[in-house]
């Protein structure tokens, strides 16, 4: 029952992940309806079985308004894939800022990285440039679709159809 449930909006836009419990009650509750199911995963009662969900669709269009991720050291960490972006280990991971804080550095997604303790202590109060150091990949602001696209697993391959439709639909509003 650790497994989460992609939910769609109405109009199949992929809007949260929540629990099986959750998403169980919404269907069952005649709120959203299955669009797809865990394989071999099934709730127990005592008389019935039921197919546990791993897509649901809400019945009603709900209009969710977006704050963005908001920016914490778990999302910093989770962004960068838990892996220092100087020299890719994923042991004693800090977070760094690239402009220091000390010289007019934001707390802001562009100017945040994951680093290792170590690569963190020698690039001290400069720039990775002036550290000698090399980003990985450049720091930016993540969307709701890189986040949910984070929790998709094995487990839930059936996700990326409708995650993968989203984030179409995104490049060409982005275009216009």
């Amino acid at each position: 029952m650790k497994d989460k449930v992609l939910i769609l909006n109405q109009d199949f836009s992929a809007i949260a992940i929540c629990s099986v419990q959750r998403a169980f009650l919404l269907v069952y509750l005649e709120k959203a309806e299955m669009i797809s199911k865990a394989e071999g995963h099934f709730l127990h009662t005592v008389s019935t079985v039921y197919p546990i969900p791993s897509v649901i669709r809400l019945q009603r269009y709900v209009r969710v308004p977006y704050y963005g991720i908001a920016l914490s050291r778990h999302n910093v960490m989770r962004r960068d894939n838990y892996n220092c972006q100087y020299c890719g280990t994923a042991k004693n991971l800090t977070l760094d800022h690239l402009l220091p804080r000390s010289r007019g550095g934001e707390t802001a997604w562009q100017n945040l990285v994951t680093a290792c303790s170590r690569c963190n202590s020698r690039k001290g109060n400069r720039t990775p440039e002036e550290a000698g150091l090399k980003l990985k990949t450049q720091p930016k602001r993540p969307s709701l679709l890189n986040f949910l696209q984070l929790h998709l697993t094995q487990s839930n391959q059936d996700w990326s159809t409708y995650l993968g439709m989203k984030e179409e639909s995104m490049r060409s509003t982005d275009a216009s």
